[in-house]
């Protein structure tokens, strides 16, 4: 028996369904029920929340979340292998559990969703940021979401939560910091998982703020932070030079100098520019 349900261990599981993790769906998996309610407890009170889970596999995570109280998860999970056995947590949870075959990339989970919503997941490596970012960039904010606990390398994770002056410092880290609270809560050693990666991983807590950190228009500060990080080692008047003609005098007019570097911009300057620029 497994310290968090009536279910079987995890290791039981995956062999009884025979599912080894696939490298090329980006696949690593928490055996530890203890450690992943530990993970779902980071999310915070789940009771009255609906939470969308991506990538749940054998359903580690899912257990836990389950476990820690979660009013209704919708588990979206691309591999057909790991469907019974979701299939048996659900049975497990009457009414508590929807599971969908299918790329989340791909699928809105709003049909199936009742607010308030909280995002968790041990996120597969290959799309990690890219929905990190989908949820950080809607039209609207406030987002559906009210908070995002994920799973990243370790080294994803620092980029969120940098600061400015670091070699982690950038486009991330903007993003996520103007419109969320962000916080590493957890690490993990790669030896946690089944296979091993070859890196450390940490759960990062984002907490959706109700507006923006500082006003600013958001197509503008992703243009302006987006040529400033591609060039970074450029001082700003070289690597923003392709945006307007007058480029020095608005760095200026935002109380930023010229000559520095991305790197060593705030978030607050950063707005202060792309106000200056959307003039």
């Amino acid at each position: 028996m497994s310290a968090i349900d009536s279910l079987p261990p995890l290791r039981e599981v995956i062999a009884t369904h025979q599912l080894s993790a696939r490298k090329s769906l980006g696949q690593n998996f928490l055996l530890d029920l203890n450690l992943t309610a530990k993970i779902a407890r980071q999310a915070g009170d789940l009771s009255n929340c609906d939470v969308l889970e991506i990538g749940p596999g054998p359903g580690g995570l899912t257990r836990g979340l389950l476990a820690e109280g979660a009013r209704r998860i919708l588990a979206i999970e691309k591999d057909p292998r790991c469907l019974p056995a979701l299939a048996e947590i659900a049975e497990a949870y009457p009414g508590r559990l929807k599971v969908i075959n299918g790329d989340a990339l791909e699928i809105d989970p709003l049909a199936y969703l009742t607010p308030p919503i909280r995002i968790a997941a041990n996120l597969p490596y290959n799309v990690g940021t890219e929905l990190l970012v989908r949820w950080l960039t809607p039209s609207d904010w406030p987002p559906f979401w009210q908070s995002l606990t994920l799973m990243f390398q370790r080294e994803v994770a620092e980029r969120i939560v940098a600061r400015p002056g670091s070699k982690a410092y950038g486009r991330l880290a903007i993003l996520a910091q103007w419109r969320a609270e962000t916080r590493i809560v957890l690490s993990l050693p790669p030896e946690a998982f089944t296979p091993p990666p070859k890196v450390s991983s940490a759960v990062v807590h984002l907490s959706a703020l109700p507006e923006p950190r500082y006003p600013a228009n958001a197509a503008i500060l992703s243009r302006v932070v987006a040529a400033a990080f591609n060039q970074r080692r450029k001082m700003l008047r070289a690597a923003l030079k392709g945006m307007t003609p007058d480029i020095e005098d608005r760095l200026t007019a935002a109380g930023i100098a010229p000559t520095e570097r991305a790197e060593q911009v705030s978030l607050e300057a950063f707005c202060a520019l792309a106000r200056e620029l959307d003039r």
